[in-house]
């Protein structure tokens, strides 16, 4: 059912396909959700490889790959001015109201929020991650966070775990945070039992093969349950940069046979490989959400995840097995689920199915969504000395310094190439 007021919408951050993430799916698919409901959606990104330019995916979603090189992580280089010209020109040209940025990390989406901000368009946030305190990196990012938040209009969270932790960290006013959960599509992640092979237990682990998600963890628990019990298959889907200690582990103990490691996944790839287990493992280390344990759910699988950040919020307990963040706490937990499996004390894969599609779904998302969008909509503009005293209160006065530069810097691009010579665009109806 289509809105009666329509938005104009960017959607920006560094990571979104051929990436592929929790972030990634969240972008697209609320994407594909607001054009389905009449709205206008563009999405802002850096290149990836040889995608550079204009490109249009499922539903008329446009997205434009900046030449911008990445730095670090699939991150752009932080230079908050170098991009002022091409983003002007893009947010001009296709008539943006709302400029709503994803991942703290999401070193593009701050840029391009903050640009949007003193063209005065409004500013929404979406953190899809949880962060430390104690560390350097995390006071860091913390600091950087709540520099960038100090005039967005307003933030959302996948968790009200992710709620407190932004709060916190980035001082942000609560009632200017919003609790919206991811979703999963359930039509596409359907159970298909005949995949399974009834001869083992099989246990799937799709993830990001980074050290937040717990992939030391994985390597014991591995190393544990292949030399106790010769029944077990392990199933790793995923990629990144500590691929190798799983390699390892395989090489050194001999577990070719019982360990396949697949690699990085296209999204579209995913439910075929899910549907193969029996058991879901998640050992995140910090997590807001978990998008993976959701997708799995929904093909059936019984889910063993550790017990951190938003996770225990995302399932009822018949659905999930927490476990702590140790070895043996996550060898208890497969261990009771494997018995479990055994006696055949679970749910029917495909009422599984049924739960998630009623408790998650893109359009509810969506709708929620939008809500923000009507709200934020309704707030004045302020004027750059007000912009200004808002980022006095993050402590650091110079950044007041770059913010003053950016702007001085809109208004000479706006001398150069001014608003009525910039073409708009025209909407693709598909």
């Amino acid at each position: 059912m289509k809105t009666s007021r329509r938005h104009a919408i960017c959607m920006a951050s560094d990571f979104f396909y051929p990436n592929t993430g929790g972030v990634e799916e969240h972008i697209y698919n609320l994407s594909q959700c607001l054009i389905k409901n009449g709205h206008k959606v563009i999405v802002i990104t850096h290149c990836y490889g040889d995608r550079v330019g204009v490109r249009y995916l499922t539903g008329g979603l446009k997205v434009y790959y900046l030449p911008i090189r990445v730095f670090y992580s699939q991150c752009a280089l932080p230079t908050m001015i170098c991009n002022i010209a091409l983003v002007r020109y893009i947010l001009i040209r296709e008539c943006i109201q709302i400029v709503h940025g994803h991942s703290a990390f999401s070193v593009l989406a701050h840029e391009v929020s903050i640009i949007g901000k003193l063209m005065g368009l409004k500013t929404v946030f979406t953190d899809h991650s949880l962060f430390g305190f104690a560390d350097m990196s995390a006071v860091l990012t913390n600091k950087y966070l709540q520099m960038c938040l100090c005039e967005c209009d307003h933030c959302i969270c996948v968790s009200h775990t992710g709620k407190e932790n932004t709060v916190l960290r980035a001082k942000v006013k609560a009632h200017k945070v919003s609790v919206i959960p991811n979703a999963v599509d359930a039509y596409t992640f359907t159970p298909d039992p005949s995949k399974r092979d009834k001869n083992v237990i099989t246990i799937v682990i799709v993830s990001r093969l980074v050290y937040r998600k717990g992939v030391d963890l994985m390597a014991a628990v591995i190393t544990e349950l292949c030399s106790q019990n010769p029944n077990i298959r392990f199933i790793v889907g995923g990629d990144g940069p500590k691929m190798w200690l799983l390699q390892e582990v395989r090489e050194r103990k001999g577990f070719q046979d019982c360990v396949t490691l697949l690699g990085s996944l296209k999204h579209s790839e995913v439910r075929d490989v899910l549907v193969k287990g029996d058991i879901f493992l998640n050992t995140s280390l910090t997590e807001a959400y978990c998008m993976a344990i959701v997708e799995a759910a929904a093909c059936g699988l019984k889910v063993v995840s550790t017990r951190v950040g938003g996770i225990p919020e995302v399932l009822p307990e018949n659905m999930i097995y927490l476990t702590e963040p140790n070895v043996d706490s996550i060898i208890g937990g497969l261990e009771l689920a494997i018995s479990d499996l055994k006696q055949g004390n679970f749910l029917c894969p495909y009422k599984c199915n049924i739960m998630i599609r009623n408790m998650y779904n893109w359009m509810d998302v969506s709708r929620r969504t939008e809500i923000v969008y009507d709200k934020i909509l309704l707030n004045k503009n302020k004027p750059l000395g007000q912009q200004l005293r808002s980022y006095l209160t993050c402590g650091v006065w110079p950044f007041l310094l770059v913010i003053s530069l950016m702007y001085l810097l809109l208004r000479l691009v706006e001398k150069i190439y001014k608003r009525k010579h910039i073409d708009i665009a025209k909407n693709l109806k598909i």
